[in-house]
């Protein structure tokens, strides 16, 4: 079983009997990633980056969520929501087509960032129950963004969403970058991208047609040991 879950590559194409080049684009599943930092080319958005393409490297599509270009009113707690501005819509209908979702956020005052949080308070369990849910941050300290992801784990419990057990997070991260933008240790950018990968074949299972198709998925994990 571990080595299904955690294990790669995973032949993403045998949930279908059907040549790879015969599968469409728009029925490949949808990881969304939403980017709770506003800093233009900042260090999170880089981190989401790498997540995304891990799970684009397991055959899914993936959509980079910024929230600087997305005009969100505040959620002042009274439910007034019957005329959500068109950005809100658009991002609901957004996750709502996602089967899986990284959050990723900088660690600010030992919690995710306020901008992230307000998204999140105008959504609910209409877009994330039984979604796939995966964390990544960032923080300059040197423990990290533990806290803050700690923090995302409860709100997607709280949610009905399914977090991953895997998470990462990059600590003293204005100095993890080089020059080119690239993280430094390529072990650390490895477990990022695996946080994409983990959400991309939670995602297949969790949307397994029937037992046949686990079966399959079960043996070709066997057969690659």
């Amino acid at each position: 079983m571990a080595r299904l879950l955690l294990g790669g590559p995973f032949p993403c194409y045998l949930l279908k009997k059907t040549p790879e080049d015969e599968v469409g684009k728009k029925d490949l599943p949808l990881i969304a990633g939403i980017c709770g930092s506003l800093r233009p080319d900042g260090y999170t958005a880089k981190v989401l980056n790498l997540a995304l393409q891990g799970a684009s490297e397991m055959g899914t599509r993936t959509k980079f969520i910024d929230l600087r270009n997305v005009q969100l009113e505040f959620c002042d707690g009274m439910g007034n929501n019957a005329s959500p501005s068109e950005d809100l819509v658009e991002l609901r209908e957004t996750i709502q087509r996602a089967q899986g979702i990284i959050w990723a956020t900088p660690e600010y005052h030992g919690s995710f960032s306020g901008v992230l949080k307000n998204a999140l308070d105008l959504m609910g369990s209409q877009e994330f129950k039984g979604k796939i849910i995966g964390l990544v941050g960032v923080a300059g300290g040197d423990m990290g963004a533990v806290n803050a992801l700690n923090g995302l784990r409860m709100v997607g419990r709280s949610l009905g969403s399914w977090v991953i057990p895997h998470q990462a997070s990059v600590a003293s991260v204005y100095k993890a970058f080089n020059q080119e933008g690239e993280l430094q240790d390529p072990k650390l950018a490895n477990r990022i991208k695996e946080v994409g990968k983990h959400v991309a074949r939670f995602v297949y299972l969790h949307h397994s047609k029937d037992a046949k198709d686990f079966m399959d998925l079960w043996e070709a994990s066997l057969a690659e040991e």
